[in-house]
Order: structure tokens, then sequence, then C-alpha cells
């Protein structure tokens, strides 16, 4: 899912990277594939959320609540699945299923169990993995300096250490990011990719950042010590406003057209990681040092390194990614299949049992599944 949550309106627009509208919504159940071909370009990356709420963002929903619309839910647990080192940290993930592999990755501030609905249902014909990115969910809450390349790095290396063969990427906004930038750094291992509401921007990869004048002593010495100051106070009381459940709750239901799937089961694992000893620190530095670097990365910089089938699996009623990006990632690369959603930011919890239908379909009839087979 993605982030969001004390952070002000134009800091989720500039964030999210809207681009003028062109929608299609499919009928509230059914949903419409549009497919193309091959091709992809350069940067862009304003991540769905990212800036939303660090970690504070995902669904709610009830432990003791039944799974929405009858749907096998994966089993809570409060002390996690399996766990993998990852230079010196200890990183979570789920495995279940038997057959090719397909790799789940959670968006800005939630966690594996955020596919809740959707690992038990995709691991009754393939093995599903899903993992917690570094600093979210389960995983360490390490205290590095964050970027969006050491989420690529850790993807890649779980591939290459744990899931050993040929693999489909599928993410949900900072996760599709993740899992595209994954699938340049490994092609030979990623046979596909699957986007839900992904983050990332267009941007123009000729231009150059302004350079700024060597610092001066005031500068130096009391403007920037005051500054991180000022940002830690504010962005601790955010962090703080953040991770209580009444807001996670709160803004879950401004991205979730459905509400029925905000629960406390989603809220619970929210929260518990949010209560790290370092998930503040963590926070702090994600929204400091990643956010003012993430420019540094467009969708047109990644997608024209990419050659693999990618599906577009697409929220239209999501209030910080809408449609328009997804028909623009479509016409700049060809080999892509887009479906229309109606939901929000989080389809996968929103809208479970259609986005299975979707990703299964595509899985079956796709190259991707071709390439999963031939190994």
């Amino acid at each position: 899912m993605s982030s969001s949550c004390a952070v002000s309106t134009s800091v989720r627009t500039q964030l999210f990277n809207s681009v003028p509208e062109n929608r299609f919504i499919a009928p509230t159940r059914p949903f419409q594939y549009h497919r193309s071909k091959c091709v992809m370009s350069r940067r862009g990356f304003a991540f769905t959320g990212v800036a939303a709420a660090g970690l504070s963002v995902v669904g709610s929903s009830s432990l003791a609540t039944e799974p929405a619309q009858g749907i096998e839910r994966l089993p809570f647990k409060p002390e996690g699945y399996n766990f993998w080192t990852w230079r010196g940290h200890k990183i979570h993930y789920v495995v279940q299923g038997e057959g090719p592999a397909v790799l789940l990755i959670h968006g800005f501030g939630a966690s594996s169990f955020h596919w809740r609905y959707n690992i038990p249902e995709l691991a009754k014909k393939y093995k599903v993995y899903a993992v917690d990115l570094l600093g979210f969910g389960w995983s360490e809450k390490a205290l590095v300096e964050y970027d969006a390349m050491i989420w690529k790095d850790q993807v890649v290396d779980f591939l290459k250490e744990i899931v050993k063969e040929p693999t489909v990427l599928v993410g949900n906004s900072l996760g599709g990011f993740t899992a595209l930038v994954a699938a340049v750094g490994l092609p030979e291992q990623v046979v596909g990719v699957a986007l839900l509401n992904s983050a990332g921007q267009f941007g123009n990869a000729n231009s150059e950042p302004e350079k700024s004048d060597e610092e001066t002593v005031l500068q130096k010495f009391i403007i920037k010590p005051l500054k991180e100051v000022f940002q830690r106070v504010v962005l601790g009381f955010l962090f703080w406003q953040a991770k209580q459940p009444a807001r996670i709750e709160s803004v879950l239901k401004s991205v979730y057209k459905n509400t029925s799937n905000v629960d406390d089961y989603l809220v619970e694992s929210i929260t518990m990681p949010a209560a790290d000893p370092n998930a503040g620190e963590v926070y702090y530095r994600l929204m400091t040092r990643f956010m003012s670097n993430q420019t540094k990365y467009t969708l047109d910089s990644i997608l024209s390194k990419m050659s693999c089938p990618l599906l577009l699996l697409w929220g239209d009623l999501d209030p910080w990614v809408g449609p328009a990006k997804a028909n623009r990632i479509k016409e700049f690369y060809p080999n892509s299949t887009l479906v229309n959603l109606q939901a929000g930011h989080c389809p996968h919890d929103e809208v479970p049992e259609l986005v299975n239908k979707a990703l299964l379909e595509w899985l079956s009839t796709s190259t991707a599944e071709a390439s999963l087979q031939t190994v």
C-alpha cells in the first residue's frame, strides 16, 4: 500500500505526480484488458504515498473480524513468518505454495501482511513470496542511509539467495517502483512485472539539478543545524501522530473507496512495526534523505531499460495516483497490459478477488508464464 498520513496535500500531490487525466473506469466488478508490446525509457519517481506517513499506511482490520467477502486470508502472526539476514539486517518474508515463483512487494509503510487476501489464492498455483522491505513491517528498522536503490539491492539479493528461479514481481505503490528497478537490475531472473498504482514519475532525464554555491560558514554551522533540529521536531510529531490507530484508520478510509477491509488486522500490522525503538529515526531518515533524493530516478529512465512483460492493475479512484499515470506508462511501454479497476490506492486489498483474477489470467496467458516454466 503506500503511505500517507501526516503530510500536507501539496506534498502528496508532488509525490504522486499527477498528469492530465483521460480515465476509463471499468464497472465495479468486471475489468478490461488493453494489450501492447515492449520498450522503456527514463526517470521519475514521486513515490505514491511515500511522503505520506511513514510506518503508517495500510488498512485497518479486525483481528476477530471474518475475512472480507469470504476470501481466504493469510493468518496474522505477531512474531512474523520467516527471516533472512541481508547485509547484517533481519528481513522478514512469507512464502506459501508450490509452482513458478511470484514475489509480492508492499508499499510505503506497509508489510507483507498487506497481501493477506492475495497470498493464499495465488499460492494455489504458484510459489508465492512476500517480503518486508528494510525499515518496514517485521524487517529490521536499520539506521542506514535510505535511497530507492537500497530496496532494489535487497530485492535482487532476495531473488538470488532465497528464490533462486525465474520470478514475476508484483508491487504496490513504492513496491511497484522497487519491482521495476529490480527487474532492470536482474533481467535474467525477473520474467515479468505487475504494478498496482505504482509510485514513480516521468521526468526530463536530460535536465540537470541546480547546483548551489559552496556552503558558507553561516549555512554550515548555523542554518543547517537549526534546520535539522526543526525537521526532527516537526517530523517527530508527525510520526507520533501518524502511528496512532485512529489516524491510520482515518487515512486508510480516505484512500480505500470500499472501506470494508479497513479493519484491526491491518491497523495492527502497522502499529506493531511502528513501536520499534528505531522506527522514529527510520521515519526521519526516509522523510528527509530519501525524499530529498527521490527525483534522481524517473519512470522513463527505468522503463527504457526493461524488456519483460508488464501488467498494470490500476485503481482508477486513487486520490494520489490516478489512471492518467497508468495510461502514460502503457503508452510509453508497449509490452504492457492495462486493467482498470474501480478501487483506490491499494486495489489488492480493496478488491482482492478482482486483482487475483486479473493477475492469474495475465500470468496464464502472458509470455511471463512461459518464461516461468522454462527452468
